[in-house]
């Protein structure tokens, strides 16, 4: 039986992708396991594996062709001398061409019934989608089987055929009405684009056209800063106790290689500050909140085009050095884009660092479902009271907390803030 391969949701948060680059072409054998091609998603670039057996009978997305909907059609597996047939020939070239395609059709009552589109992922009741090859999904389909009721055996749990061949048909529960009201749209741009080149004409421009990393970033953002109540919580942290530690452990530390940042130190800080404050430690989950247990911390990592934000989980658990060692593989990987979803899902609390760039303070956005985000600026020699009301001088960090209201209170985000600043003041208590 001919299958339909679809484009696979590499994230939870993927609805398109761009198809970079097939690595197999028609007519080639494949098995479970085997790789077809590379999918650009809006993070990353990565491997897309097969989860059936047969023979690669047409190769319908072409390589390098952008802004490909998940469960789109990009190719055909078919078994041992059998033909693509007919399901070849309706798949659209390109999602282009679809669109091409269905508009004469909607004018014209009286032309042929266009081919059904590829089946949108199935999901559970809790709008969970559900992974199952294409194959099981068609099988289960023909025998009336839920998926939600079956237990995959695939890669990550992905349902394949050997889960729904033996399985029986159970009845299906019943959706609540809310899920079948029509999603609300998207609103729309106040000012179009057109509009706005219009603005500027005679004047010499680049239009530079949005990626996916930027669309989704504009989009998470612009939704981030309209939907989540931000407060904002400001301190000055004095620094130099740090930085006289930190010249001490990094000449103790320079045979193993290690060299400790100030941002180290701030990833230990605010981990230790999460386990301190416990109720901070938390995210915010739709019609619930979710309390963690562990320090995931999320850190801010700029890369070309965008950002990423790397997560290093159990952080407070951790050694300066591991931390330090593993920020910089993971930044380094997020730059070459080549992290894998887990390593930059997660965490409840993010650290965005400018103080390399010379900024002395600024007000991030919380990157949800995150509950928080400390934004830091530079250290700056300046003139401060001393404990005994002496006039001296400091090397002073400006940090300020965006805190999502909806999980975190002021008082809890003031606790968190000031253990922050206790850890980095005294950052010998951090070790013990």
């Amino acid at each position: 039986m001919a299958t339909e391969i679809l484009m696979p949701a590499l994230s939870p948060t993927m609805e398109e992708g761009t198809l970079a680059k097939w690595l197999v072409k028609e007519g080639d054998e494949v098995a479970s396991g085997d790789l077809l091609a590379e999918i650009e998603t809006d993070k990353a670039t990565m491997e897309f594996e097969a989860v059936d057996e047969g023979i690669i009978g047409k190769i319908l997305i072409e390589e390098g062709t952008e802004g490909v909907k998940v469960n789109t059609a990009i190719a055909i597996l078919v078994e041992e001398g059998e033909e693509v047939g007919e399901v070849a020939e309706s798949a659209p070239a390109t999602p282009a061409a679809a669109e091409a395609e269905a508009a004469p059709e909607a004018k014209e009552a009286s032309a042929p019934a266009a081919a059904k589109p590829a089946a949108p992922a199935p999901q559970a009741a809790d709008g969970t989608r559900i992974f199952a090859s294409p194959l099981a999904r068609r099988i289960a389909a023909d025998k009336g089987l839920d998926l939600a009721q079956i237990k995959g055996s695939g890669p990550k749990g992905r349902i394949i055929k050997a889960d729904v061949e033996g399985a029986t048909a159970t009845a299906p529960k019943s959706a609540p009405e809310a899920a079948s009201a029509p999603a609300a749209a998207a609103p729309a741009p106040s000012v179009s684009a057109d509009a706005v080149a219009a603005m500027y004409e005679g004047r010499d421009f680049e239009e530079i056209k949005l990626d996916g990393m930027r669309k989704t970033i504009a989009a998470r953002l612009s939704e981030a800063k309209q939907t989540i109540p931000h407060f904002y919580l400001r301190r000055d942290i004095k620094l130099d106790a740090l930085l006289a530690f930190r010249s001490q452990l990094n000449k103790q530390l320079e045979s193993r290689g290690v060299k400790l940042s100030v941002n180290d130190f701030i990833i230990k800080a605010v981990a230790i500050a999460l386990q301190q404050v416990p109720e901070a430690n938390a995210v915010w989950a739709g019609d619930r909140v979710l309390q963690m247990k562990a320090s995931d911390v999320a850190v801010a990592v700029a890369i070309e085009g965008g950002l990423f934000t790397p997560v290093l989980q159990d952080a407070d658990q951790k050694s300066l050095s591991s931390l330090s060692k593993q920020m910089k593989d993971l930044a380094a990987r997020a730059r070459d884009r080549k992290l894998a979803p887990h390593e930059y899902q997660g965490g409840s609390f993010a650290i965005s660092n400018l103080g390399m760039f010379g900024i002395d303070n600024f007000d991030a956005i919380v990157n949800p479902p995150h509950a928080g985000i400390l934004a830091v600026g530079t250290g700056v020699k300046k003139p401060v009271v001393g404990d005994n009301g002496e006039l001296t001088t400091a090397t002073v960090m400006s940090v300020t907390m965006s805190v999502d209201h909806r999980v975190i209170d002021g008082a809890v985000g003031a606790n968190l803030l000031k253990a922050i600043v206790e850890n980095l003041e005294n950052p010998m208590t951090m070790l013990a």
